[in-house]
């Protein structure tokens, strides 16, 4: 029984991050118009008050799950009946669900903000556009992609091995600025050659979303960690690096080689 128990705890956490990658890999088509069935600026038709009202519900809905899921009352309260080798997959899973309502039932507003046409533009652009989903894949990894993702929380339990949060670190983004994930997306959003009413409202949106939630992480991670993070936040910026400290990394780049 144990056996089966521990299988279907590593099933529910390899479902969760699968639909996570999906929908991940989906968005990225959807903001950029390309390789999906219906994309940021596709949908019904309807009144233009109806779409801002429809679309920033959505994001709302993504708001508040995220954020109260993520809180440590909530997390406090949630594994009293979740159990904690899936708590983390059970909140990807949630995430992924309320995204994939999102994206679904989002209505467009195509009205041309921008739209770049010059060809080596066009083209830097979309490898800006392309960086900015790199650089959150990237910071994913440098943090523990498997532990944010609730996939070594059911690892550890698939092998009946005790399960430890990882320790705070610095890793290369993270000393240049608190929140690479969240400049990744940032740059995700914005960097585009052609933008809509419909995709300025949702990064617009997404980007006042952004700067309440890592007020909100900072503020969870000081009662956390306490002095390490509070040295941390004193030395390191939010989302834009310093040109010291770039240039610090340059210098010590070409000194170790």
């Amino acid at each position: 029984m144990d056996m089966l128990r521990r299988a279907s705890v590593l099933a529910y956490g390899l479902a969760a991050y699968a639909l996570f990658v999906a929908v991940l890999v989906y968005t990225v088509g959807f903001l950029a118009g390309v390789g999906v069935p219906k994309d940021v600026d596709d949908g019904p038709a309807g009144p233009a008050w109806r779409a801002v009202l429809v679309d920033l519900a959505l994001l709302g809905v993504f708001a508040v799950q995220h954020s109260v899921m993520a809180r440590p009352w909530f997390k406090r309260w949630w594994t009293r009946t979740v159990p904690p080798a899936i708590e983390r997959s059970t909140y990807v899973l949630a995430a992924s669900l309320v995204v994939a309502l999102l994206l679904w039932q989002w209505r467009p507003l195509p009205d041309h903000i921008w739209s770049v046409e010059v060809t080596w533009a066009r083209a830097l652009l979309w490898a800006g556009y392309a960086l900015g989903w790199a650089v959150l894949l990237l910071s994913t990894f440098l943090i523990g992609h498997f532990d944010l993702f609730g996939l070594r929380q059911v690892l550890s339990r698939a092998r009946e091995r005790r399960y430890a949060e990882p320790d705070f670190r610095e890793p290369w983004l993270y000393r240049l600025v608190r929140h690479p994930l969240m400049v990744g997306f940032l740059i995700a959003f914005w960097v585009t050659p052609d933008m809509s009413a419909g995709r300025l409202l949702f990064a617009a949106a997404a980007t006042g979303y952004i700067l309440v939630a890592v007020r909100l992480e900072e503020h969870d991670l000081r009662r956390q960690l306490g002095e390490p993070y509070e040295r941390y936040l004193a030395r390191v910026p939010r989302f834009v690096p310093r040109p010291s400290a770039i240039g610090g990394r340059r210098r010590h780049a070409r000194q170790a080689g």
